[in-house]
């Protein structure tokens, strides 16, 4: 699938941007390598080397090899801005590359506009400029959409609620997260739910107890949180430590729970699995995850539920 993502994304770039012969097809990217964002992004970088690695050993594609620059941006804008650039006008790359926080979004795609250079966007979530009718130009390639999201998320609360939804919001501090949950509020109000509080919380927040409590003080008995997984694990975990025992509902983004401990409990997702919505309910010995697996067919502009399922995981799993 990501070969022929690739290939895709080299054709449109050499359609839009004639390189003449050229031994290699010159690959850019700029990530979170190091920072507070690298758990989520660094790894579809690493994936993408591997990846490179082994189409080249394959006689790459179309015959040609490819070359592959990786930049470390720390998830910072100002430094994802300059990579791109140096990228784009020292390297002259034929594609660019970001797997970054949703803030370097805006400068990045400044860039390859004015260099005229197709952009991939990989390990966060789909900017509204890849969605129809897409720019020529840009691409993404993760499983995250916004707008559709919410709107799945939103839909599973509407069917599993027994009472009438008083609905609580936690976003981290970002462009997309933040649009996300003022979307998801607004949407909320038009399918009937009340909403009671959000709750936008910065990105190196060290204690999220204030955030907690403003949304339990709230009375929501349901909470929404659209973010990167730290904001989502660690504002559920400051719930339960208050005494909160209503339902929280998430999205699993990138390495969201493979490795994080709820209240003694290792939460923990399975593989090719997409899950868009996880309700986490504690207990004294499990924590009982009701999951929504959905897909979001693009072309269609819906989206559709599978299958649900209910799992008990023991402490420590």
């Amino acid at each position: 699938m990501l070969g022929r993502t690739l290939a895709a994304v080299l054709t449109a770039a050499a359609l839009a941007c004639p390189a003449g012969a050229q031994d290699a097809y010159l690959i850019g990217a700029t990530g979170a390598m190091t920072g507070p964002a690298a758990g989520t992004n660094g790894p579809p970088i690493e994936g993408l080397r591997l990846y490179v690695d082994r189409l080249n050993a394959a006689s790459g594609i179309n015959g040609k090899k490819i070359q592959l620059t990786v930049l470390d941006d720390q998830g910072e804008p100002s430094k994802a801005a300059a990579n791109a650039k140096r990228l784009l006008t020292q390297e002259n790359v034929s594609l660019l590359v970001l797997s970054s926080l949703s803030s370097t979004f805006a400068p990045v795609i400044a860039e390859t506009k004015r260099a005229n250079v197709a952009l991939m966007l990989m390990g966060a979530v789909c900017p509204k400029e890849v969605y129809p009718p897409a720019d020529l130009l840009q691409f993404c390639t993760t499983a995250y959409a916004g707008g559709y999201d919410s709107r799945a998320t939103l839909a599973f609360i509407k069917e599993t609620a027994k009472a009438p939804v008083r609905i609580g919001f936690a976003a981290m501090a970002i462009p997309l997260s933040r649009g996300e949950i003022d979307y998801a509020e607004e949407q909320a109000k038009t399918m009937g739910m009340t909403p009671v509080d959000k709750e936008v919380i910065p990105p190196p927040t060290a204690d999220y107890t204030p955030f907690a409590t403003k949304l339990k003080d709230a009375n929501p008995n349901w909470i929404f949180s659209w973010a990167p997984w730290v904001t989502q694990v660690k504002t559920f975990e400051a719930l339960r430590r208050l005494g909160w025992e209503g339902d929280y509902i998430t999205l699993q983004m990138g390495a969201a729970l493979h490795r994080t401990m709820v209240d003694g409990a290792r939460l923990t997702s399975r593989p090719k699995a997409n899950w868009h919505a996880s309700r986490m309910e504690n207990s004294m010995s499990s924590v009982r995850i009701h999951c929504s697996r959905t897909t979001c067919p693009f072309t269609s502009r819906s989206w559709r539920k599978r299958k649900k399922e209910t799992c008990d995981i023991p402490p420590g799993s």
